[in-house]
């Protein structure tokens, strides 16, 4: 007989074989679940992100809380506050198109704030924070800092509490991506959010990572491969050029709106394009569309209106452009709008005597200003204190000082002129009223939109060149001068961005005199508001043709660009004396040096 053998190896293999059936088979079905489950929308995986996110930024901000609540090393506090900075940046996109008055809390500017029922709230966040911790900690303030850092952390859980319950779209958010590049390069790379540590370029980096790194949510990659690949190309070369600057003044913006951002954002649309995401059709400003901030219509001048059919029309303009120059809406003969608003010399008067000519030869209280572009702007008057240019046609008119006119009496008189009378019938359908008489002149200034200098060319990679001083002066603008921090690129006046819908006043303290000895008596929104940080205070002009502008700020008390450039230069009214408690303007000098202010009106010129 032959033995019988029993195999421990052969048994323990199929003892257990079910069992590895059994591993596989559940291992199957999970992928299976994996593969079949609902995949989360694009919108829901980026608001998760975001919601991480805020989770991070509020780890972040208790290190500092903590940080500076034990009294920890400067060293180790300025830290602190940078790593935090970086985390706000991460969600920034989202934050300020969702919730805007929070992310004003976490990161507005470093001033009162007076809202519209003229309430004066104090400044809060990390702007406040960064002034007591660079350049550096202020031991004396140690109770502020604790203070702020408690009120940055609590508006970051505000912030995760309301957006728990938003909801997000696809629309939404590739909007919300293309104003966040927009922000970078008007606000980021200015300097504007962080005016004393000048953390500017790593910020500007943290926001492009966390922008690209949401954009994969889209998978793009899937439907046009091409296409995402430009894209991230694009973010790494934006990135490698904030990286390798060698220093906030040293930065290339120029360089970097021309060559990167302008591309990037192009881009963005691009590829909202390519996935056929909606595009919101709602009336803004800023266009909706707008590949680049200097596209050639990117901002609608008909915006800042009270209703949409006293939009501008063709007729409108040209009926406007009539009553301009006719004294029959004045009460002195041969007096105009034109008087004070010349069109060759950029719609000002031309005085180089400081102030504007009134009605008997009178100096009036303020320089007259350009009317180019001022249809861009949310608030007419230095003062601001009308919101529409048709109010604004309306206070000219019947100012005793300027037209000395009246709005019945010249609309009796365009009622019986058969000329005016036709042409208002052929525009408004009401023919002649104070209404329309008011639209009509407002149509034609509203037409007066001038954005194509050599500059919105150059950045439009025409075929037209800027001198190497000018290139500099176009730099220094946007970084250590601090000019663009209020003249706000690419509109150059105080129309804030990325949303373009207010437009903000600046203390300077503007002295009386050119030898800089008093602060001018003129205390501007004061008048109107009664609100102390108003004193003083003058709505922030555009510099666009400034060389054919002069003089200078609301009292015309300079007459050069040079004289301007000095008094900033300086540091203010504050650099002069003054000692204002509410100067907004910052009162530290710049520094510049002669080579410096000479590019910086060579690129004003350039303007």
């Amino acid at each position: 007989m032959i033995p019988v053998t029993t195999d421990t190896n052969t048994k323990s293999r199929f003892r257990l074989r079910p069992i590895a059936f059994l591993i596989l088979g559940a291992a199957l079905l999970t992928a299976l679940y994996f593969w079949l489950r609902p995949q989360p929308k694009p919108a829901e995986a980026v608001k998760t992100q975001f919601m991480q996110e805020i989770t991070e930024l509020d780890s972040a901000v208790s290190q500092l809380q903590r940080a500076i609540g034990q009294r920890q090393p400067t060293a180790v506090v300025q830290s602190a506050f940078q790593q935090a900075r970086l985390a706000y940046k991460r969600i920034e996109f989202l934050s300020t198109y969702y919730s805007p008055e929070t992310t004003r809390a976490l990161n507005g500017p470093n001033i009162p704030e007076v809202d519209d029922d003229l309430r004066v709230n104090e400044p809060e966040g990390f702007q406040v924070l960064e002034e007591l911790v660079f350049p550096v900690l202020d031991t004396a303030s140690h109770a502020d800092a604790v203070h702020q850092a408690d009120l940055l952390r609590s508006n970051v859980n505000r912030l995760r509490k309301i957006s728990e319950n938003n909801e997000l779209t696809d629309s939404h958010v590739f909007d919300a991506v293309r104003l966040e590049v927009f922000r970078i390069i008007t606000l980021g790379i200015t300097g504007f959010d962080s005016p004393v540590a000048f953390h500017s370029l790593p910020e500007a980096v943290s926001a492009l990572n966390s922008l690209q790194q949401q954009l994969t949510h889209y998978r793009l990659a899937t439907r046009n491969p091409e296409l995402a690949q430009r894209l991230d190309n694009a973010f790494a070369s934006a990135v490698k050029s904030l990286q390798t600057a060698r220093s906030f003044n040293d930065f290339d913006r120029l360089t970097f709106i021309r060559q990167e951002a302008n591309v990037l954002s192009g881009l963005i649309v691009d590829a909202q394009q390519a996935l056929q995401i909606p595009v919101f059709k709602e009336s803004r400003l800023l266009s909706t569309t707008a590949r680049t901030l200097i596209d050639v219509n990117a901002f609608d001048p008909n915006y800042f209106v009270n209703f949409n059919d006293q939009r501008s029309t063709p007729e409108r303009v040209a009926l406007g452009k009539m009553l301009f120059y006719d004294p029959i809406l004045s009460g002195q003969p041969g007096r105009t709008c034109a008087t004070c608003h010349q069109p060759d010399k950029a719609f000002t008067d031309g005085e180089h005597k400081s102030l504007a000519v009134g009605v008997g030869g009178r100096r009036i209280a303020r320089n007259a200003p350009t009317l180019l572009n001022a249809a861009l702007q949310a608030a007419q008057f230095a003062d601001s204190r009308v919101v529409f240019l048709e109010d604004q046609a309306s206070d000219v008119i019947q100012n005793t000082e300027e037209m000395h006119g009246s709005l019945p009496q010249a609309v009796k008189a365009l009622q019986e002129n058969p000329t005016y009378k036709a042409l208002f019938a052929k525009s408004y359908k009401e023919g002649v009223t104070e209404q329309t008489l008011k639209n009509a002149v407002a149509s034609y200034v509203r037409s007066l939109v001038s954005l194509d200098s050599r500059v919105d060319r150059y950045l439009r990679n025409q075929p037209v060149a800027l001198t190497a001083e000018e290139k500099l002066g176009f730099n220094l603008f946007m970084g250590k001068a601090k000019c663009a921090t209020c003249h706000f690129f690419p509109l150059f006046n105080g129309t804030v961005p990325p949303a373009y819908q207010e437009t903000e006043s600046e203390v300077l303290g503007t002295p009386a005199t050119a030898d800089g000895k008093l602060v001018d008596p003129d205390v501007g929104k004061f008048v109107l508001t009664k609100r102390e940080p108003h004193r003083y205070a003058f709505k922030t002009p555009t510099v666009r043709h400034a060389a054919s502008t002069a003089p200078y700020m609301h009292n015309g008390v300079y007459r050069t660009l040079d004289d301007v450039i000095e008094f900033y230069d300086k540091g203010g009214g504050n650099g002069l004396g003054f000692n204002l408690e509410n100067q907004t303007l910052p009162f530290d000098k710049l520094n510049l040096t002669a080579i410096e202010k000479q590019a910086l009106v060579a690129f004003m010129k350039a303007l």
